[in-house]
């Protein structure tokens, strides 16, 4: 038992042989042919031909991934770990919203969900080496958490302050009916999106929206530049951690291609 349950729990977890292999792709056409289902069963005219056929279907999918996680929460030796894990908990979420559905209508079609699970594609194809610039992307995204996080709360700022002036200019005969709907409002302008379902009258209101334009444009690059601007210094930082130093001269930036100095010409140690 103990040899079988080992066995199993290789095939579902492992991709580095034929049984699993062939498990993951059938898992991964499996949530192809759900997602699909999920996405045919939204078109109104389907929908009324073959409504019938897709709750079947939708049912019969979250049979065999209600079985597949059971698996792999009875396989796992690690079992609180994996089901708060990200893959714990999309897995989880594969299944809930057509169990949902049976208390509030159409929650089935958040299966779609599922289409996150396609990320175990990149193990099954061995893509693992790309991970690693994921993870420096990743890691760039945090480095910079704290400068997003001041550059929103001085975005917050404006749009609060802007919606609150342009609430005091325009008021609720323009459409600018309370605080927080002009403060919609400045976001839609500030993102320079400009859905124009409430749109300024007065001069005023006019000048002070194209101030906010202006300023949408001036400050709508910042997070990328944050960002940018810490890979660049990883990027950077991981070069010069990789460079050597000549022992006979002290050069300190031989690339590691380097097979002589580039100062003096001594052999690499």
């Amino acid at each position: 038992m103990y040899l079988n349950k080992k066995r199993l729990a290789h095939i579902v977890f492992d991709s580095d042989d034929r049984a699993s292999k062939l498990f993951d792709i059938v898992l991964l056409v499996l949530i192809f042919g759900s997602v699909t289902v999920a996405i045919l069963d939204s078109v109104g005219s389907l929908h009324d031909k073959y409504g019938e056929l897709f709750y079947v279907l939708e049912l019969a999918f979250t049979f065999l991934f209600t079985i597949e996680y059971g698996l792999r929460v009875w396989l796992t030796s690690k079992t609180f770990k994996y089901v708060t894990s990200f893959y714990g908990l999309v897995d989880l979420l594969a299944i809930l919203p057509v169990y949902l559905s049976f208390f509030v209508a159409n929650t089935q079609l958040l299966s779609v969900v599922r289409a996150l699970r396609l990320l175990r594609i990149v193990r099954i194809l061995k893509l693992g080496r790309y991970l690693a610039e994921a993870d420096f992307i990743g890691d760039s995204l945090k480095a910079s958490a704290a400068k997003i996080q001041m550059f929103l709360f001085s975005v917050l700022t404006i749009v609060l302050v802007m919606g609150t002036l342009m609430f005091v200019i325009e008021g609720p005969d323009h459409g600018f009916t309370s605080i927080p709907v002009s403060m919609y409002w400045a976001i839609v302008t500030l993102t320079t999106v400009g859905f124009g379902d409430i749109t300024p009258s007065t001069p005023l209101g006019q000048f002070a929206a194209s101030l906010i334009m202006l300023l949408g444009y001036a400050i709508i690059a910042v997070p990328t530049g944050i960002v940018t601007s810490e890979m660049a210094n990883r990027k950077r930082k991981s070069h010069y951690e990789k460079l050597k130093t000549c022992l006979h001269c002290g050069f300190d930036a031989l690339e590691p291609e380097d097979n002589y100095c580039r100062i003096c010409g001594e052999k690499k140690a």
